[in-house]
């Protein structure tokens, strides 16, 4: 890889997923940082207190509270600092075929996958939005 990401943001409530799909980021050393939220009003939060804007954002649709889809509504607001450059996929476990129509319907996000996310599906994220990122 020629560049590591400055950030992943992981968005999800499953305590399970966010470890298994850190560890995995983590081991493909592609990122500086990944930060993991179990809430979307924290992760909004992250976007609006001036941390370090992620590069990507990995966002669960089916959460307690405000679901991903709320979310996007949400974030669609922030100022375009808080916003910053990212690149959003939606992550899902549903077979919902709508789901994934829905989300070619919402400009913000760039894909949408089945969980889990592994390392290969990761490194074709990375590879199709980061003209930069060489897989390994």
């Amino acid at each position: 890889m020629n560049r590591k990401l400055n950030c992943i943001l992981l968005i999800d409530d499953n305590e399970h997923d966010n470890f298994l799909h850190e560890r995995t980021i983590n081991k493909l050393c592609c990122t500086k940082k990944v930060v993991t939220l179990e809430k979307a009003t924290d992760a909004l939060e992250y976007l609006k207190g001036g941390n370090p804007k992620p590069d990507l954002i990995f966002l669960d649709i089916n959460m307690p509270g405000m679901d991903g889809w709320e979310f996007l509504k949400h974030y669609e607001q922030l100022e375009e600092d808080s916003q910053g450059e990212v690149v959003i996929v939606m992550l899902t476990t549903s077979i919902n075929p709508g789901e994934e129509e829905r989300s070619k319907t919402v400009n913000s996000i760039r894909d949408f996958i089945n969980k889990p996310l592994t390392a290969e599906v990761i490194e074709s994220v990375l590879s199709k939005y980061f003209t930069d990122y060489d897989a390994l």
